[in-house]
């Protein structure tokens, strides 16, 4: 089966249905996502959006925390755009619908809820309240407004559960190398799509899969990395994977985010005999950047042997509590912890990938035809640590931008001669376990060799073994069917891969990559970390 569209968008977080909607204006829209619509890691966002909306806030101080957070590795022309573009972004939502909490005395029953002043939180690395949110669940908000949009456009097709298996270049077929869309699962059934776009442009999300503890669901396989990566596109900054610090430790809890929004609101981290220990590393103690946060909980937790650390909210009321985190204090009463009087037990998890596929300012990556919005890509925006609530505003103004870049089409030509998906003599597996143990190892292995500290050795001990596994992987993909977890092993796979090769390349510490070999700053290591199919990963200046 083949089809065709103007925009084939894969992922359906905040950029992909961002994108969706402006460029529906100007021509027909495909968008397809592995399992259903409201499925991705903007659905699970907690804090909020950051955005210089308050009096006495200035752009100077959003851009000095965003650097201060990047170690000198951000790029200063995508942190201005991304600073000065936010308040038009929050304004763009919530003219769709967004509902964002408003500043006591803004609720008059006569204002435009449009126009009302927002009550805007405080989040670790911030010099000022300026994160925008619906109480705790802001991804959530996003998403519903977003989707109920998109819904009113006829122009959007949206394929649920469908999946991308690899990009479509003509350079495989003897043309020049333009991406003129996708080869795509239709999960359902098991039969592989055709689609062609003028235009292929991914938001796919992350990978924090391919760890074993993370905040992520199940969909964040790094699969648009994965396919940018084989057919060609340079990669940048993979070696910088934030933990969060503060992740809900239980030994039957799903691993569950506690926001960064609570330390901003006063929660302080204790030790198991409640004793603060913040202050210990970091003059800003609780409020430190989450890379020092996190090193500095796994630094007390080896120290103790203790299998988490307390993060304490009970100084507050428990009325102040339970309205500014309603989902929080449901989902940890749920496992039987009441945050107002107990402190929560928690651990770092991996959370979000501050690298991905290189792109300019507008979404282009080195790839002609293939763009990339939101956390697959890498703007240079974080540089080595994202800062708290920077993420669905990057999702949200770089798709802004792609979108304006792409208000004029060239439907001129005409569609390529591709040919269709060639299952060759591959038959169905009646070996799964394969999948289940590859992928179990992969993970364990990414954890304990290339989480939140690393050294030479262990990184050549996961390279190693990721090495046997995608031999292993290799051979499976040509003699089987492939199915949607395989894919989601073969993609994390290839996202270690990335991950251990940047992390090899940079000879230093600095931000959210940590080497007990290197571990000072090296001045000289201010530049990125590029890697691509067939070239090496090499630190290159800017």
């Amino acid at each position: 089966m083949q089809t065709t569209c103007d925009f084939l968008v894969i992922g359906s977080g905040v950029a992909g249905l961002t994108f969706a909607l402006e460029a529906a204006a100007h021509g027909d829209v495909i968008l397809v996502t592995k399992r259903a619509r409201d499925e991705s890691n903007t659905k699970y966002a907690q804090g909020g959006i950051a955005a210089v909306l308050a009096e006495g806030d200035t752009f100077e101080a959003h851009i000095r925390d965003t650097v201060v957070a990047g170690s000198g590795l951000n790029h200063d022309r995508a942190v201005e755009i991304c600073v000065k573009e936010a308040p038009a972004r929050i304004a763009q939502l919530r003219a769709i619908g967004a509902r964002f909490d408003r500043a006591e005395g803004s609720s008059v029953a006569h204002q435009d809820p449009r126009d009302a002043e927002l009550d805007l939180h405080l989040e670790g690395g911030h010099s000022a309240r300026r994160i925008a949110h619906a109480s705790d669940m802001t991804g959530r908000e996003v998403e519903r407004a977003l989707l109920e949009a998109v819904a009113a456009q006829p122009r959007i097709r949206i394929f649920e559960e469908h999946m991308g298996i690899d990009l479509i270049t003509l350079a495989k077929y003897g043309g020049p190398e333009v991406c003129v869309g996708a080869y795509v699962l239709d999960v359902s059934v098991g039969k592989v799509v055709t689609i062609l776009a003028r235009h292929t442009i991914l938001a796919s999300g992350g990978a924090g899969k391919v760890y074993l503890y993370t905040t992520n669901p199940d969909v964040a396989t790094g699969d648009g990395l994965a396919m940018a990566f084989r057919a060609g596109a340079e990669i940048a900054n993979m070696e910088f994977y934030q933990f969060h610090p503060t992740a809900l430790y239980h030994p039957q809890a799903k691993t569950f985010l506690i926001s960064e929004a609570l330390r901003g609101e006063g929660a302080v981290l204790r030790r198991l005999d409640g004793t603060s220990f913040m202050k210990e590393h970091h003059a800003l103690a609780d409020l430190a950047p989450r890379d020092i946060v996190a090193r500095a909980i796994d630094h007390e937790m080896k120290r103790s042997g203790a299998e988490h650390v307390l993060l304490d909210i009970t100084d507050k009321k428990p009325a102040f509590v339970k309205d500014r985190f309603p989902g929080i204090y449901a989902e940890c009463l749920r496992w039987g912890i009441d945050i107002t009087v107990q402190p929560i037990p928690v651990v770092p998890a991996a959370h979000y990938q501050c690298g991905g596929v290189s792109t300019d300012l507008e979404g282009r990556t080195t790839i002609p035809g293939l763009w990339a919005i939101g956390e697959v890509s890498h703007t240079g925006l974080h540089g080595a640590n994202r800062l708290a609530s920077n993420s669905l505003l990057e999702g949200l103004v770089f798709a802004h931008r792609a979108a304006e870049a792409l208000k004029k089409i060239d439907r001129s030509a005409p569609w390529p001669d591709v040919p269709e998906w060639d299952v060759g003599e591959a038959g169905t597996s009646d070996e799964a376990v394969v999948i289940t143990q590859n992928w179990d190892e992969l993970r364990r292995f990414m954890w304990n060799y290339v989480g939140i500290v690393r050294s030479q050795k262990r990184l050549r001990r996961a390279a190693r073994r990721i090495s046997v596994l995608q031999e292993e992987i290799g051979e499976y993909y040509w003699n089987y069917f492939v199915t949607r977890d395989f894919l989601e092993l073969r993609n994390i796979a290839t996202v270690a891969q990335l991950i251990v090769e940047c992390a090899s390349a940079r000879r230093e510490s600095r931000g959210l990559h940590y080497n007990i070999d290197y571990p000072e700053l090296d001045p000289r290591g201010a530049r990125d970390t590029v890697v691509k199919r067939g070239v090496p990963a090499h630190l290159r200046g800017r």
